[in-house]
């Protein structure tokens, strides 16, 4: 420890409280070597040079338990509308292919782009790898297993260049989306166009579900999406990246929204004021309403139902949201969209799920082109010492 005049350091105190911690905090950042000490010429203490106190508090550190200043030039919440890299996504979503808005969460670059290419023994790989889980398996073990078993086929995967990552990305999605059970649409179709028949028997509207996967495709920094740059922060490979989005999906909290919300309006079809009533003297939340973002409307939400049109399922959902006083959100919406077309009832956590990669897509490209391994979660230990 070398001694410094006091001119540009801060004290321990001083520094504690421009990092909001504690000061014992300060003496584990000095052993893991994120501040330097220095001793003060004249007096007790340590000081600490301004400027690298600044620069740790501009990095992305846990503080109890929050993960803090996460910078993303992707998505933009604000005045309830979401924007991708400053489009409306109301207007991505009606306007714009699947292709077109992922090259452009990916890029920056908002182009008509060529459909994700595809090859016939990835697809036969995937679907071998899906059919392993059990019947009774939903569609996102089945999305979960097929990665990993890409991931372990791709001899490329360790290659984390922007042009690799978006090719590997792109052929992925459509892998998956072509290798779940059921028909298999031409190559020349959209994304919405192959998915259809691997959800429902009707008439297809492929349109629906380009618009879902466009709408699903970011929110910033929801838990899966935190969990996917931590782990490209390690620089885990894209298929890990993925893996590690889909097991963060996996919770109740997070991806299983769209099926509490279809549960929900199957039962609300017949008497939507009485299921809203059982729902409520249950104590249970009522699934599909309000947001932690949005205060008054969810624009996806309303892009989805706007879709529909005039179908009955929208009726039975205006009628809640109006007793209830609360706008519907994009789980509702993709519900109603689930069973105005009579998808299979696991259909909405697989259209999150793959919708949601070309969003984990994005932010692993941002963690690549960003120092390694910056997120370092502080440990407070509070168990049993000698």
């Amino acid at each position: 420890m070398t001694e410094q005049s006091d001119e540009n350091y801060l004290t321990t105190a001083e520094v504690a409280h421009r990092l909001q911690v504690k000061p014992e905090t300060i003496y584990a950042y000095v052993s893991r070597g994120l501040l330097t000490s220095v001793r003060a010429r004249g007096r007790r203490g340590s000081l600490f040079a301004a400027a690298d106190v600044e620069r740790l508090a501009g990095r992305s550190i846990e503080h109890s338990g929050v993960v803090e200043r996460i910078e993303s030039k992707l998505t933009l919440l604000q005045d309830d509308e979401l924007y991708y890299r400053g489009h409306s996504v109301r207007d991505l979503a009606t306007e714009r292919t699947v292709e077109d808005v992922a090259h452009l969460l990916w890029t920056g670059e908002l182009t008509a782009q060529q459909r994700f290419f595809v090859q016939r023994d990835s697809v036969l790989l995937a679907r071998s790898a899906m059919e392993v889980v059990p019947d009774t398996a939903r569609l996102t073990d089945q999305l979960r297993v097929a990665v990993a078993v890409l991931g372990a086929a791709d001899p490329l995967r360790f290659d984390l260049s922007p042009e690799s990552v978006t090719a590997a990305a792109g052929t992925l999605i459509r892998t998956l989306i072509s290798a779940l059970p059921g028909p298999t649409a031409p190559a020349a179709d959209t994304l919405g166009a192959t998915l259809w028949p691997k959800l429902s028997s009707q008439p297809p509207r492929p349109e629906l579900l380009d618009a879902v996967l466009i709408l699903l495709a970011d929110h910033g920094l929801a838990v899966s999406t935190v969990a996917a740059r931590v782990a490209a922060s390690a620089r885990a490979n894209l298929y890990a990246v993925v893996s590690a989005g889909l097991g963060a999906l996996d919770g109740q909290y997070h991806g299983a929204a769209p099926t509490l919300a279809y549960e929900f309006l199957q039962r609300a079809q017949k008497d939507p004021l009485g299921t809203l009533s059982d729902q409520l003297r249950s104590g249970e939340p009522v699934p599909g309403f309000g947001h932690r973002i949005y205060q008054h409307h969810d624009p996806r939400a309303e892009v989805l139902l706007g879709l529909l049109g005039d179908h009955p399922i929208v009726e039975t959902v205006t009628t809640i949201a109006e007793r209830r006083r609360a706008f519907p959100n994009s789980d509702l919406a993709v519900a109603a969209l689930m069973h105005a077309c009579d998808f299979r009832p696991d259909a909405g956590d697989a259209l999150f799920a793959l919708a949601r990669m070309i969003g984990w897509t994005a932010h692993a490209l941002e963690e690549y082109a960003a120092p390694a391994l910056r997120f370092r979660a502080m440990g407070i230990y509070t168990g049993q010492t000698n």
